[in-house]
């Protein structure tokens, strides 16, 4: 594959033979990658959208139709931005503007575009400065950092919100940790039934993971963030998956008091 300015749009013809950009090079989560693409699948027939860069690098965008959106939120008629990522080394020279501007001429006919960020930069979220040099602005919140951004095609809009469940940010199950996971993801499926459960079984500390398989689970998600979130007790933790070595960094909090 050469890099070039070609933008590919996966479709039911050639999602088997496209990279899907995360996870090319990691063995351990190609049971997760494959999960990933057999989720695309499903949901590209329902309008989800996925354009990359037809380069060897992390250079893609997802959006779908808001009634089909696997956020928290209440956004209709909206196009919602999943997920959004532009590699360092292409940072900077327009190819992120052009994949917003592909996903801003299929949402002529809605009454907008909205997009989860995070008050600062965060890892696994989209960089909320790029989206407000173009024009987006802060239209909801919550706990503990996140943002929910939006630019409106129709001024007069209803503005997006989130939903209730997440903005109390609460988990019911108060007896140590809770994972919420969908296979949106390809690097959740290794980390949380794998990675996760060992390390929790090494510490003795009980563990309940919940996977999402469908939009109606996501309305309620106790989290703004539906791909991974992690829960102590109750309270949140993280959005970020764990790997040993933020795990470690978890149980020293949970020891030390900080959750």
């Amino acid at each position: 594959m050469n890099d070039s300015g070609e933008i590919i749009t996966l479709n039911k013809e050639n999602i088997d033979a496209e990279h899907i950009c995360c996870a090319i090079s990691d063995k351990k989560c190609t049971e997760g990658y494959l999960k990933k693409k057999e989720w695309l699948k499903q949901q590209v027939s329902k309008g989800y959208v996925f354009k990359k860069f037809n380069v060897k690098h992390k250079v893609f965008i997802e959006y779908c139709p808001s009634d089909i959106a696997w956020l928290p939120i209440t956004a209709p008629n909206y196009m919602v931005i999943n997920c959004f990522w532009v590699a360092g080394q292409y940072a900077g020279k327009g190819y992120g503007k052009r994949l917003l501007e592909n996903c801003m001429k299929d949402s002529i006919d809605k009454d907008g575009i909205v997009v989860l960020t995070s008050n600062k930069k965060k890892s696994y979220i989209s960089d909320k400065k790029f989206f407000i040099r173009q024009g987006f602005e802060v239209c909801d919140t919550a706990p503990p950092y996140f943002e929910l951004l939006v630019y409106k095609n129709n001024p007069n809009a209803i503005s997006p919100t989130f939903n209730q469940s997440a903005k109390e940010n609460v988990c019911s199950n108060k007896n140590g940790l809770t994972v919420y996971y969908s296979n949106c993801c390809p690097f959740t499926e290794y980390y949380t039934n794998t990675v996760l459960r060992e390390l929790a079984s090494r510490e003795g500390i009980s563990l309940e993971i919940i996977k999402i398989d469908n939009k109606e689970q996501v309305n309620d998600l106790p989290s703004a963030f539906s791909i991974y979130s992690v829960f102590y007790k109750g309270k949140f933790i993280t959005h970020e998956i764990l790997n040993e070595t933020k795990f470690n960094k978890v149980i020293d909090g949970i020891k030390n008091g900080v959750y």
